[in-house]
């Protein structure tokens, strides 16, 4: 695989107002892979997911090639033309814009702005893409008639964001807590779409979480343990599963 079809992150720094959150991580996510990221609360993961998105409050400080272009300094829609997709952990509202035209203004947008560019989708062409797409997420076309999110309950909000990372066929997708507020058979659903999604498109997969439950639909291939901004352990599938039996505190000792 070619190194410039990674996401590199290296020596990545994040404050906000001056203190100091994501304290020089280094990692490289390929093609198709899976990086799980586990911590206590308040060690800096969902930081990392938004400041790895472009969220414009946090000043960044290293480095973050996609595809052989550096991220830092770009703005949040070039990163998504350059192919970062962000699942919210808890995506907003968005009074009086359709679910319908949300996504084909979304879709549009990167078939215009890809390269080379690509022509729009006629209306018919969006219905009988995004039709499929949402069988497949079991969703009710009817969900295009309402406006984003408003309304939705937990799982249909996070069923909305695995529909716009189908729809996208992103190269990497930050995933910040999808199983938040996810009840057993709604967490099942979500995973194994994003799951298929990434097969499909071999998407790399940096997925956030403080439970092993999500891991064991999308398989991680590395786990890394976050405490106070900084990588503190790293291993495979097995490391998730023992946080998930003793907790995080005896790697919070050996730090």
């Amino acid at each position: 695989m070619k190194k410039e079809e990674n996401l590199a992150i290296t020596k990545l720094k994040v404050s906000i107002e001056e203190k100091e959150i994501v304290k020089d991580i280094s990692l490289t996510i390929r093609p198709g892979e899976v990086h799980a990221v586990m911590g206590p609360n308040g060690s800096g993961k969902s930081t990392l997911c938004y400041a790895l998105a472009g969220d414009p409050k946090y000043k960044l400080f290293g480095s973050i090639m996609l595809g052989g272009s550096e991220l830092i300094g770009e703005s949040v829609e070039g990163r998504s033309l350059a192919g970062l997709f962000l699942a919210y952990q808890a995506p907003v509202a968005v009074p009086g814009v359709t679910l319908a035209n949300f996504l084909r203004t979304m879709v549009n947008t990167h078939r215009t702005n890809s390269k080379p560019p690509l022509p729009p989708l006629s209306i018919a062409e969006f219905e009988k893409l995004v039709g499929e797409e949402m069988e497949k997420l079991h969703m009710d076309e009817s969900f295009l008639d309402r406006y984003l999110n408003d309304g939705f309950s937990g799982g249909e909000k996070k069923r909305c964001e695995a529909l716009q990372m189908a729809l996208l066929a992103p190269k990497f997708a930050l995933l910040d807590e999808m199983d938040s507020g996810l009840d057993v058979d709604a967490l099942k659903l979500v995973s194994e779409s994003i799951q298929r999604i990434k097969k499909e498109n071999r998407t790399g997969l940096l997925v956030i979480t403080h439970y092993a439950k999500i891991l064991s639909y999308i398989k991680p291939d590395f786990v890394h343990i976050l405490s106070k901004g900084k990588v503190i352990k790293s291993g495979g599938k097995e490391l998730a599963a023992r946080i998930e039996r003793s907790g995080y505190g005896a790697l919070m000792m050996q730090e």
